[in-house]
């Protein structure tokens, strides 16, 4: 009788790091082939590449950390026609009993992904959901800074001389970044007088400069949003903004999630069981992409003050006992069942 050995297939899994990456290869029964590490340079990826399939057909490889550190060799593996799978950081109780170091956490990555534990794909990251991403990311940040600075005028201002602090009393918020840049410090005054109207003028530059840089963001993404995503604009409530954090959070490959399910867990708007004894209960997942919550929280909550459907279903729930908050918890796991579609037919 001729025996005939198939190809063994390999799983493999990465712990990332800013420097260097630890690889782990298993066989189908979990067994370890292999570890090692690898530069996070191109150079790197490809060595990792070609170790991984000195081990035989690779399956797919677990990748921690793959919109951070392991955004590079994600990439990489992709471009080799490699599945990548998202995996989550080790659970509390197998690193109480097993403890903690690189080479575990690959293996563990690699175990994830073999077993289906870990099953999401990664994000490809490579279109304009990702260039959506970046400019969220910059146009978050402008917007804290730009609010710290507003402050710091109002509180100078407070505490200025009083020609100072009256010439910008009363002014509105709108105007109070125009107002304060156009302060012209004279050294001729004495010298708090002097410091402070720089100081504030100052701020108000910076202010300023935030807004043009928002505005600029504002226009890109306007026309990123509109070419990814044309219909998920018309749904009442979404605006530009908060399409743009709905499609970063599905990403560039949205058929990754594959229900409408899958995208509300993903929000953290999916109900799940929290029954014990006679208590038989469900409640709302406190985890997922909370940038992508908080966007279904706005659309609500523009539509409990404009629409007149959602309006009339506040106050039939609010008859029925249900306080604002449940009401709004359930409204997003709805309004995720209508946006779904949008995003899952790009």
């Amino acid at each position: 009788m001729t025996i005939v050995e198939s190809a063994r297939l390999v799983t493999g899994g990465v712990d990332t790091h800013l420097d260097v990456h630890v690889a782990a290869a298993v066989d189908g029964n979990g067994g370890v082939l292999g570890v090692e590490s690898f530069a996070t340079t191109t150079v790197g990826f490809a060595e990792l590449c070609d170790w991984f399939a000195g081990f035989g057909p690779l399956a797919r490889v677990g990748v921690e950390g793959t919109g951070a550190y392991g955004a590079g060799v994600a990439r990489h593996l992709r471009s080799r026609g490699v599945e990548v799978i998202e995996v989550d950081r080790p659970n509390r109780q197998l690193r109480r009993r097993a403890g903690k170091s690189d080479t575990i956490d690959a293996i563990e990555a690699a175990r994830a992904a073999l077993s289906g534990r870990a099953s999401g794909i990664a994000k490809t990251a490579d279109g304009d959901v990702e260039a959506i991403r970046a400019l969220l990311v910059a146009r978050r940040s402008g917007r804290n800074v730009r609010i710290k600075y507003l402050n710091q005028i109002r509180h100078l201002g407070f505490t200025a001389p009083d020609d100072l602090r009256e010439q910008l009393r009363g002014v509105h918020r709108d105007h109070l970044a125009r107002t304060a840049a156009a302060l012209r410090p004279n050294r001729q005054a004495d010298i708090v007088t002097y410091a402070t109207k720089l100081a504030i003028a100052t701020l108000g530059r910076r202010v300023l400069a935030l807004e043009a840089d928002t505005r600029r963001l504002d226009q890109l993404l306007d026309q990123l949003v509109r070419r990814t995503a044309p219909t998920l604009v018309e749904v009442y409530g979404v605006g530009i903004h908060t399409a743009a954090i709905l499609l970063a959070a599905a990403g560039d490959n949205p058929h990754r999630l594959t229900s409408e399910a899958a995208f509300a867990h993903l929000c953290g708007v999916a109900p799940i069981p929290a029954s014990s004894g006679k208590t038989n209960r469900y409640r709302l997942n406190p985890g997922g992409n909370r940038q992508a919550n908080h966007a279904l929280w706005r659309i609500v909550f523009t539509r409990m003050s404009s629409d007149e459907r959602t309006r009339k279903y506040v106050a039939r729930r609010l008859a029925e006992g249900k306080t604002i908050r449940e009401i709004m918890r359930v409204l997003k796991r709805y309004v995720a069942r209508e946006i779904y579609p949008h995003l899952a037919t790009r």
